[in-house]
């Protein structure tokens, strides 16, 4: 189950405007709708949504538009109905020896979403911020749910540049009980954390730094990111999305769940071992996303990322 208090829902201007704004944001009745000359490019959910009232979810980002218009993103998916866009969630959620969440599945797991903040700069760059407190019916004191963690995260949108919009995210993560520890799947793959349920075209091909990769049952290797191509484009044109791991990540560089078809694309953190969350010093996981219509060879993607790809 998820729930929504705003305890302070702000739109700040900050600079004074040197250019024609170009990206837009909106509160909607679903969420904060961002636009780029009126055209849709993203929409952040902070209204809680379910099927028949099954795998409830809110924090994530659905649906991500192609430039030109096109939703890339799926939620609610017939093969897995807990993907959900552009999201990021563990299986194993431990306190101490107890489990008390799954966060991928949406199982005894709960997201109040406290704080909701969005922005724009004179550089036409705009920024959403969230304060979201995870909760469990298998977590209580007195009776009633207290939060185990905070999670803090901006969602950073990018004027397109030729044939590239860039969207960087970072995610905090900070317990607020002693013990605490996140991983995922606790079989071979590890899938958890950074995710995007891409609508895969029949001709989708993946390639990263070291040139074509292919998708095994297992992790894979690419440093830096992966590049998700095809026709994804309405007209038949090379298409797709750049995900980027980051290299301030912990554990850079980060192995990836890679799937043709029917999933998700996963940047694997931590793994089937669950690591310790501290009550001082937040776990910081930093990604970026590029969609891009018809070609983006290595040079332009390494040039918009500057020194986050190798």
């Amino acid at each position: 189950m998820s729930k929504v208090i705003l305890l302070s829902f702000v739109v700040f201007w900050w600079g004074i405007t040197a250019v024609s704004a170009q990206l837009s944001m909106q509160k909607t009745g679903e969420g904060i709708l961002i636009t780029e000359n009126k055209k849709e490019v993203l929409l952040y959910r902070t209204t809680p949504k379910s099927m028949n009232g099954e795998y409830e979810r809110t924090n994530y980002i659905h649906p991500l538009y192609s430039l030109n218009g096109k939703v890339l993103t799926e939620d609610f998916p017939s093969d897995h109905p807990h993907h959900r866009g552009i999201f990021w969630a563990w299986h194993q959620v431990w306190i101490g020896e107890q489990r008390i969440s799954d966060g991928w599945e949406l199982k005894d797991f709960e997201q109040t979403l406290t704080e909701v903040e969005f922005m724009k700069n004179s550089s036409g760059i705009v920024e959403i911020k969230t304060e979201v407190e995870w909760k469990s019916e298998k977590w209580k004191k007195k009776g009633e749910k207290v939060p185990y963690l905070q999670e803090k995260a901006s969602i950073t949108v990018h004027p397109t540049t030729g044939n590239v919009r860039k969207i960087d995210f970072e995610i905090r993560l900070l317990a607020l009980e002693e013990g605490l520890k996140l991983g995922g799947a606790e079989n071979e793959k590890g899938y958890g954390g950074f995710s995007v349920r891409l609508d895969l075209p029949e001709d989708v091909a993946f390639s990263g730094s070291e040139g074509k990769i292919e998708p095994q049952e297992t992790a894979v290797q690419s440093n830096g990111y992966v590049q998700v191509s095809g026709s994804f484009d309405p007209e038949k044109k090379e298409s797709g999305v750049v995900m980027v791991d980051r290299s301030e990540n912990p554990g850079y560089p980060q192995p990836w769940i890679l799937r043709a078809k029917n999933s998700m694309q996963n940047v694997v953190w931590p793994g089937r071992e669950a690591v310790a969350v501290s009550t001082d010093k937040p776990v910081v996981l930093k990604y970026s996303l590029l969609v891009y219509q018809e070609k983006l060879n290595r040079n332009k993607i390494e040039k918009v990322m500057g020194r986050n790809c190798p």
